[in-house]
């Protein structure tokens, strides 16, 4: 007798999904969320098992402290662990079966159908994925697909808060989510505090270079809207030339500009090093690099926004540019304390293990 064909197998374990799905309605035990696609969709209350897919999705989880309701993650988490916390934190999520490479080539695409079945999750969580896509998915195998978001890509906006509320609501976290909402609110507000009422004629001009943008990039690379600049009031140069959230630019412009204090983004760190030792002459046109203002800071956009790494970088920031205001603040305890509340470890050792202390010079 020949073996049943894979789709045939798909076609059955999602039958059985399907009725499951139906007698949870029946039994009332489902309620219904409004995903960030617009979607409603029906799902198990108080779900138990979950996968997260897409990018920055398993971060959300574990913002909520729910990765133990993980049971598969993608292969890009295994195999590209550097620079996200979360992961650090949860060391076991490394054991989980793989449902799919990940990555932000498979952004809006189909899992390992079959891995997936496999696990039997309850829900699954789908950044970025277009609400087309989820349908078809959900549709497929039975169970639902809840669009989650952070807002622009690759960095993240109030839209996340929704997502938390989202997730949270479905995994029996609300208060949790709502504490991670104040917890970064209440961050940026400190900043915004320490940061108010300084004499714009008086603030360094500032420009960060390097940052990722699918991929490792140089020092052409930045951010008019870069989220640790923006919250301490800095004198970013690129936002008078964009207002999107990422830009390149010719060297000729950076040498135009020629700001007070240059940041590195740790993740782009090599590339400018290869790159000063190729072309010394331009970097030391620049009076930052002439007076020694070049300033290292933790790569947040890893898989999209670490949001506590952003906060991180902003209190780093804040202390380089506006030392009086910030000198109460050491850098590695508030690391330390911020990683700790969202992932639920100290990780800042661990980042410095990988790209280096926090503002250390160039």
């Amino acid at each position: 007798m020949k073996k049943p064909s894979c789709i045939f197998l798909l076609c059955c374990m999602a039958a059985l999904a399907s009725l499951s799905a139906v007698a949870l309605a029946m039994a009332g035990d489902s309620m219904t969320v409004t995903d960030m696609g617009g979607r409603k969709v029906a799902v198990p209350t108080h779900a138990k098992r979950i996968i997260a897919i897409g990018p920055g999705a398993l971060r959300l989880i574990c913002y909520l402290d729910a990765s133990d309701k993980v049971v598969a993650i993608e292969n890009f988490e295994k195999v590209r662990a550097q620079g996200r916390p979360y992961w650090t934190a949860s060391p076991e999520l490394k054991d989980l079966p793989v449902i799919g490479p990940g990555g932000p080539q498979h952004i809006n695409k189909e899992p390992d159908l079959e891995a997936v079945l496999k696990v039997k999750p309850d829900v699954i969580f789908a950044t970025y994925m277009k609400p087309p896509t989820a349908d078809a998915l959900q549709k497929k195998i039975g169970i639902p697909v809840v669009i989650l978001t952070y807002g622009p890509f690759p960095d993240f906006d109030e839209k996340v808060y929704a997502s938390l509320r989202i997730a949270g609501k479905i995994l029996g976290k609300d208060d949790r989510a709502e504490g991670v909402v104040n917890f970064i609110e209440g961050a940026k507000k400190d900043l915004q505090k320490r940061t108010e009422g300084i004499d714009p004629a008086s603030q360094p001009t500032v420009y960060i270079g390097g940052v990722g943008f699918r991929g490792l990039q140089g020092i052409e690379s930045t951010d008019p809207t870069y989220l640790p600049l923006d919250w301490v009031r800095a004198k970013n140069l690129a936002a008078s030339e964009s207002k999107e959230s990422h830009l390149f630019i010719d060297r000729e412009k950076l040498l135009l500009w020629n700001p007070d204090v240059i940041f590195v983004d740790a993740g782009g760190y090599g590339l400018i090093k290869q790159d000063f030792e190729k072309k010394p002459r331009f970097y030391q046109s620049l009076k930052a690099f002439q007076k020694g203002r070049v300033y290292v800071l933790l790569p947040y956009i890893y898989y999209v926004a670490n949001i506590g790494t952003a906060i991180v970088d902003a209190y780093g920031a804040g202390k380089v540019l506006y030392p009086e205001r910030f000198q109460d603040i050491d850098l590695a305890e508030k690391a330390d304390e911020i990683y700790t509340f969202l992932v639920g470890a100290p990780s800042y050792q661990t980042m410095v293990r990988d790209f280096g202390q926090l503002t250390a010079p160039f």
